[in-house]
């Protein structure tokens, strides 16, 4: 199976599409644009949201659902943030169709236009928003932590699985502060969650930064993101938090008494990760034969393949396989055993190195006799012989050890890709030949900004927060420059 995936080297794009596609993540549906994501991929999807959803709970947020249409009025009320999304919204005009009067199907009833069109949701601040004006009156109703899980639709036209598409999933968080300074250290602290989740579970390091004024989020005073890296040398944009200031409050005329008895506009922020997740997930990880999955998001981390001829030998087998689960499971690791009939090992083999199961484990009647388990592990695709009395001992240890190891190979890539410039050819030589991320100084304006990007192609990614203010002078004008800038092409 591995050998029907295009070499990442040969066609990064189309290795990428094939293994979607044949590690049955996802595939294209019916409606352009639009994905089917599989049960595999919905399965990593889940971990991905259940861990994410703790740790929104632990930092005092609570879910709730708003609807999916938006009266077109709301798009009105905030103009920047309707100039941002306008071009990609879906709208509804009709609620009811009728039989064709020549037979053949069906057609949208004229006498059935909606007094006001209804936008599909590419994002809630504004329904939230007018929701909000009705729960709040005093300081008493503040801070307003509310997340949701939903669905949203932004009109791609050029799109790909999991990283651009016409509809996806994600969470998008909306809170509501009596002061600026809550609100702000609101929106710093779920930065920094979506970072560590990329980090520790995701095995994906980012870089966390401030947007620049042409990048924010369409009517946000400041927008941080976390920054990842692909292999291509690509960077991808992995989660975004915004303050909104009191724009939104304005807009919607959501006001508050404060504890001085004075009536002032509360403070705002929103903040989300998407399904796009998924697709950072495969570039960054993953290899020419397949899936390479962080143990702590494998649908199951490992899988368990009996080798035999009779069927004597599979009952044997299967017992002391009951035994292994049973110790494997007390540690909370998740465990599948793959003793269906309808395929030789060498095939299962095949199919969870594709899928990027972190283990497998071979057990055969010789293993019996000796009292010990083949393991194989995905990201080095190692194989060690081990005796199976402290399996499951083992088996967390390695786990742990191949989380680390997959994150400590992208990190020590990323930092091989990082490269600092003080003039614009040399910038321009190593988006050419190299790629990655390019820190660079930049003058500060939007102009210099917007005319580097239309010469390269390349954007500034983030101001990034690790890095400290460095005086210089801009590749691009020859101004004084405050401090260098993250630059790469992106995705």
């Amino acid at each position: 199976m591995s050998k029907e995936l295009t070499p990442r080297n040969e066609n990064y794009s189309q290795w990428y599409q094939d293994l979607v596609l044949k590690a049955d993540l996802a595939e294209n549906s019916a409606v352009r644009g639009c994905m089917v994501i599989k049960p595999y991929g919905y399965a990593i999807w889940e971990k991905m949201q259940a861990q994410l959803d703790t740790m929104f709970k632990e930092t005092g947020h609570v879910n709730a659902y708003f609807p999916l249409f938006i009266p077109k009025s709301f798009f009105s009320k905030e103009a920047d943030h309707v100039e941002g999304f306008a071009k990609e919204c879906a709208v509804v005009t009709h609620y009811r169709l009728k039989k064709n009067p020549d037979g053949k199907g069906v057609v949208v009833d004229p006498d059935a236009k909606l007094e006001e069109e209804l936008i599909i949701r590419p994002t809630s601040e504004t329904i939230i928003w007018n929701t909000y004006r009705n729960w709040i009156q005093s300081y008493r109703d503040l801070p307003i932590l509310i997340n949701q899980w939903a669905n949203v639709v932004r009109w791609e036209m050029r799109t790909r699985l999991f990283l651009r598409t016409a509809e996806f999933l994600w969470q998008e968080g909306h809170t509501a502060h009596a002061t600026k300074a809550e609100a702000v250290e609101e929106t710093r602290k779920m930065i920094n969650v979506y970072a560590e989740f990329a980090e520790d579970y995701m095995a994906m390091p980012v870089i966390k930064g401030a947007k620049t004024e042409n990048e924010r989020f369409a009517g946000a005073i400041e927008t941080y993101s976390i920054e990842a890296l692909m292999q291509d040398g690509k960077a991808l944009q992995s989660g975004t938090s915004h303050f909104l200031g009191q724009n939104f409050a304005k807009a919607f005329d959501v006001k508050f008494t404060n504890k001085n008895g004075a009536e002032d506009y509360v403070w705002a922020t929103s903040w989300g990760v998407s399904t796009r997740l998924m697709g950072a997930l495969i570039m960054a990880h993953s290899d020419d034969n397949g899936l390479v999955l962080p143990p702590k998001l494998a649908p199951f981390q490992v899988v368990i393949v009996p080798i035999y001829k009779k069927a004597g030998q599979l009952a044997a087998i299967s017992e002391k396989v009951g035994e292994i689960t049973a110790k494997l499971k007390a540690r909370g690791i998740s465990v599948k055993y793959d003793d269906k009939d309808t395929k030789k090992p060498g095939w299962k083999f095949a199919e969870y190195e594709l899928k990027g199961v972190p283990v497998r484990l071979a057990i055969g009647p010789r293993d019996l006799e000796n009292g010990t388990v083949e393991v194989a592990r995905r990201d080095t695709l190692k194989k060690e012989v081990v005796g199976v009395a402290n399996i499951d001992e083992f088996i967390a240890g390695l786990l742990d050890e191949i989380q680390e190891n997959i994150y400590k190979k992208a990190l020590d890539f990323r930092a091989g890709m990082i490269t600092k410039v003080d003039t614009y050819q040399d910038f321009k030589d190593i988006l050419s030949n190299k790629g990655g991320f390019i820190l660079a100084h930049w003058d500060g304006s939007s102009e210099t900004e917007l005319k580097i990007k239309e010469e390269t192609k390349a954007t500034i990614r983030c101001l990034p927060l690790e890095y400290e203010e460095e005086k210089g002078v801009c590749i691009y004008s020859g101004k004084p420059s405050k401090r260098r800038v993250l630059f790469a092409l992106s995705y």
